[in-house]
């Protein structure tokens, strides 16, 4: 049987709260209540959500281990007309999240994706920083593979942007090791927990600084962490504009632009950090 555009159904990925459940929104209720299926990643959490809304809707697992044989099994039932609601844990779908290859296999079957867009742990973690915001780009979570683990960060190391990462408790300690290792512990950093909760907590110090303060303190809960960029290879490489000239041709450039000799040797002198009488002597050869 071929299915026309319009006999299709639609998903649509709905952004859940990722503490507060104030801040889910009146579209993302919406659809909820009207889709024919839920494919969620936990569903006795995403149930627990639904019934403080006190909405009644049939549910499906969709996760990481059975992404394969569940999105197609969800496919079948987008081609045959039924609408889908995809969420995560919490937040946003696709984003570290399965629901990346969901998006892809609706795109290739012509199926209609739309988002209910929403809390994103990420997003919230960068601006409550206190770090760059103009550039950023988001490394989800590194491998427990210390290999692969260095490997990521040794990728990243002279990145400009902004660095945001995802990290479970357990291995939040281990991470922050490996990134002294590579970045060195005087780069800034970010760590975000409880977001939105009661409990909010917002830790801004260096690698080492966070390091040492969870040596003391055992991590709780989910984290985004937010790490400082690399500084611009321009200010750490240009070279002056004198290092292809001739300690003459240095001090010769200054006194064209007005200097006495006597001041442009001191200038010259003090760009090169030599002393005064060895510029002179060079200059007067």
């Amino acid at each position: 049987m071929k299915y026309m555009a319009e006999d299709k159904g639609t998903l649509y990925l709905c952004a859940t709260p990722i503490g507060n459940l104030g801040d889910i929104s009146e579209r993302c209720l919406e659809i909820l209540r009207s889709v024919d299926l839920v494919a969620a990643e936990d569903t006795r959490r995403t149930l627990q959500l639904l019934n403080h809304f006190d909405i009644s809707k049939p549910l499906t697992s969709y996760h990481e281990h059975n992404k394969k044989t569940k999105g197609e099994y969800i496919l079948r039932l987008l081609l045959e007309g039924k609408n889908i609601a995809q969420v995560s844990d919490a937040g946003t779908p696709a984003i570290s999240d399965p629901g990346e290859d969901l998006v892809k296999l609706c795109i290739e079957n012509d199926v209609t994706v739309t988002s209910v867009p929403g809390p994103v742990a990420g997003i919230q973690a960068l601006i409550l920083s206190g770090l760059s915001t103009r550039r950023y780009a988001f490394e989800g979570f590194l491998s427990v593979n210390k290999k692969n683990r260095y490997e990521h960060l040794n990728s990243v190391k002279n990145d400009t942007h902004t660095l945001i990462f995802y990290e479970a408790p357990h291995k939040l300690r281990s991470t922050l090791e490996s990134m002294s290792a590579v970045f060195g512990g005087e780069r800034r950093i970010a760590l975000a927990r409880e977001l939105t909760k009661l409990h909010e907590e917002i830790i801004r110090t260096t690698i080492d600084g966070a390091l040492e303060y969870y040596s003391e303190r055992p991590p709780r809960g989910e984290y985004v962490i937010v790490v400082e960029g690399a500084l611009e290879a321009a200010d750490e490489e240009e070279s002056p504009f004198w290092s292809d000239m001739s300690i003459a041709e240095h001090v010769d450039k200054y006194i064209s632009e007005g200097m006495s000799q006597k001041d442009a040797i001191k200038k010259a002198a003090a760009d090169r950090n030599v002393p005064k009488r060895e510029v002179y002597n060079e200059y007067h050869k």
